[in-house]
């Protein structure tokens, strides 16, 4: 049995980037300051959730075999380790 295409992470990170600036960001960004929004990278299709395990969970309704990105609306980062956000 044939293993499906996998992308690096690498990749799985720019191609949800690029949704997000592109499509979803305008969107989101003034009701949803903090929210998780996770992207399946293949459809564009999005859901948003306090956590990432709650906005994966509700994109895979929709999309069972999601390649999922997830970016925290208004943040560069999706979690902080100790010290102060980044700006």
């Amino acid at each position: 049995m044939a293993m499906p295409f996998q992308r690096s992470a690498e990749e799985v990170g720019r191609l949800g980037d690029e949704i997000y600036e592109r499509d979803i960001r305008t969107q989101v960004e003034a009701t949803c300051s903090g929210k998780i929004v996770a992207i399946d990278i293949d459809s564009g299709d999005y859901a948003i959730g306090d956590t990432v395990l709650i906005a994966s969970e509700r994109l895979r309704e929709q999309r069972p075999s999601a390649d999922v990105w997830s970016v925290r609306v208004g943040s560069r980062t999706l979690r902080n380790f100790g010290g102060r956000p980044l700006p």
